[in-house]
């Protein structure tokens, strides 16, 4: 298990928020945290620490006011720390290769391969062809709806039909390098951990894949890595000291050591 820092931004605003609260309309968000700092000044600590393979995320729809001062710090974030992070947020065939030429390692999508509640093969297809399947991560974020954990779109605001099984995992891994999960229930709560996705995802175990919500503690931390079967990596975030939290950045660092 190793620790995958994180870069949140709403608003042009590097944050963090409850996942489950945010709302295009009006651009809304329940914030945990607001930072001074800008998201290159997260991007140089992560690197200061030798950290790789972080994600960025724009939490603006592409039509909001906010967009373009969102994006705009996911491109100072990612020139400040070339290669060393990922970006997703309104990602698509046509604008994926502008956030690689600035510095992202991978891009990562859900919205446009996941549309309307159904796998948009056409799009998938034109991802891997823009970018390669080598630099692109697929984020299968979920709900548990009816029992079963459904993959979100849209900023985590619909849910689709597909569910996440090993099966579903088996299949899209043929088309990324990795994939990154957030239990989108217990995002920026500090709750606990989604254990029955965290022991699915542990079981399955064939890909990096990425572990994000709810946790809070390194109790969460330890039995993150007994379900996980030390093969899923983690990104804490409200939590963390960075952004508020009582989690020591350099406690955490130590502990995944």
């Amino acid at each position: 298990m190793q620790f995958r820092p994180c870069i949140d931004i709403h608003n042009g605003t590097v944050k963090q928020i409850v996942g489950g609260s945010l709302k295009d309309a009006g651009n809304q968000a329940k914030e945990n945290f607001v930072s001074e700092y800008n998201a290159a000044f997260y991007a140089k600590l992560y690197q200061s620490y030798g950290l790789k393979g972080g994600h960025i995320i724009l939490l603006n729809h592409k039509e909001s006011e906010f967009f373009e001062a969102t994006k705009a710090q996911g491109l100072k974030a990612l020139q400040a720390y070339p290669q060393g992070l990922m970006i997703g947020g309104g990602i698509t065939a046509d604008n994926a290769v502008e956030y690689l030429e600035a510095g992202a390692s991978h891009v990562i999508v859900t919205s446009y391969v996941f549309k309307d509640g159904q796998v948009q093969f056409s799009n998938l297809k034109k991802l891997v062809e823009s970018v390669g399947r080598e630099r692109l991560v697929l984020d299968l974020s979920c709900r548990k709806i009816k029992g079963s954990y459904r993959i979100v779109t849209d900023r985590w605001q619909k849910a689709t039909d597909i569910i996440l099984t090993h099966d579903t995992l088996d299949y899209f891994r043929g088309f990324c390098d990795e994939f990154l999960i957030h239990a989108v229930d217990v995002e920026g709560k500090s709750s606990g951990i989604e254990t029955e996705l965290a022991a699915m995802l542990g079981d399955w175990g064939k890909q990096p894949v990425t572990y994000a919500g709810g946790a809070h503690d390194f109790k969460d931390l330890e039995l993150l890595k007994t379900l996980g079967r030390d093969k899923i990596d983690v990104t804490i975030g409200s939590a963390l000291d960075l952004f508020g939290g009582h989690m020591a950045f350099e406690e955490v660092l130590e502990y995944m050591k």
